[in-house]
């Protein structure tokens, strides 16, 4: 998955950047209550261990 899929489905489940960094913007989820970072990539792949991270973190799974 690339990241700006990823982004799409973080805004699906009602996801939103509380800020922006240099090299990551910071996610909070309403699902989870939980804060988590994520790369600003948009067309890379996103590492397998990361994504599962951030699948936990938001509370995609």
């Amino acid at each position: 998955m690339k990241y700006s899929e990823l982004y799409k489905r973080l805004r699906e489940i009602k996801c939103c950047i509380v800020r922006e960094g240099a090299n990551h913007s910071m996610w909070y989820s309403p699902v989870t209550g939980k804060t988590f970072p994520v790369s600003h990539h948009k067309g890379q792949e996103v590492p397998t261990g990361t994504l599962k991270s951030i699948e936990r973190d938001s509370g995609l799974q």
